[in-house]
């Protein structure tokens, strides 16, 4: 029986390598809709954030291969050893001890100081840069408050400023969040009751709406076409209903959008009598 769990275990871990290897290819992987290859993320900051998963992947798939093949070779010497042959015994020694004690944290050290620019991008405005290196401009867009069960979008009217206090002309639009392409945008993010989260999966964008906080959260979006977005936090009964869109159009279609949508709200009905 020895040799059979040894056999076991060791095709177990070669079947879960190449199922993990060949998931990308066959759509099992990051969200997509066909236009991403493998999934990228269709936001300048998300494909950073790609980058920095995909580093990581590399260095957890080489300690699994590298972990399992030194599993697999235990496994299969102890099922197959001959009684007289001397075992190496291991435990207690110090050189391995140092080994895999240094080398796990060489690599947490490298991982935690390589993402330092990422996470200063996705939370510091001064880190994000244009391709001259100075500070990129950010666009307010919308206010976006979740609440039990849908998510509240306020708008400044055209040609106007974002302003914190609700003013006679801001527009107003429940779960549909529309934004520029290829601008640098920002949202003011709050929550009206409990704690909820603002989730764009294709963005990589994930924010926690918390209580009493006023959050900003920064993003663009590379490709005109509308997103899925989502409440990523168990709020109620209702969280399943949370569902929305994030509507990407070019800067024209935007602001004619906004016209439309603001002569709509502002029309009291009333129409002149043909004379």
């Amino acid at each position: 029986m020895g040799r059979f769990w040894a056999l076991f275990f060791i095709v177990t871990a070669v079947i879960t390598f190449v199922v993990s290897w060949i998931s990308p290819s066959m759509g099992w992987w990051f969200p997509t809709d066909g236009v991403a290859v493998f999934g990228m993320a269709q936001s300048t900051l998300g494909r950073k954030i790609d980058d920095l998963f995909y580093l990581i992947l590399w260095i957890v798939s080489v300690t699994f291969v590298a972990t399992n093949v030194a599993l697999g070779y235990a496994l299969w010497r102890g099922a197959t050893i001959k009684p007289e042959e001397k075992v190496w015994f291991s435990h207690g020694s110090h050189s391995l001890e140092v080994i895999w004690t240094i080398v796990p944290s060489v690599i947490l050290l490298f991982i935690a100081l390589y993402q330092l620019d990422v996470w200063a991008a996705y939370r510091v405005r001064g880190f994000i840069k244009d391709s001259d290196g100075k500070p990129k401009q950010i666009v307010a867009v919308a206010e976006v408050t979740a609440r039990q069960f849908e998510w509240r979008i306020r708008y400044p009217a055209r040609g106007k400023t974002l302003k914190p206090i609700p003013q006679a002309d801001d527009i107003y639009t429940v779960n549909e969040l529309h934004v520029p392409t290829g601008d640098l945008v920002s949202i003011t993010l709050r929550t009206d009751d409990v704690q909820h989260a603002f989730f764009v999966p294709e963005l990589r964008v994930k924010q926690d709406a918390v209580p009493g906080k006023l959050i900003p959260v920064w993003f663009d979006t590379l490709v005109t076409k509308d997103y899925e977005m989502l409440c990523a936090e168990l709020c109620g009964w209702g969280h399943y209903k949370m569902k929305a869109k994030l509507v990407a159009q070019s800067t024209e279609d935007f602001e004619a959008w906004k016209d439309k949508v603001s002569e709509e709200q502002f029309d009291d009905g009333y129409r002149k009598p043909a004379e």
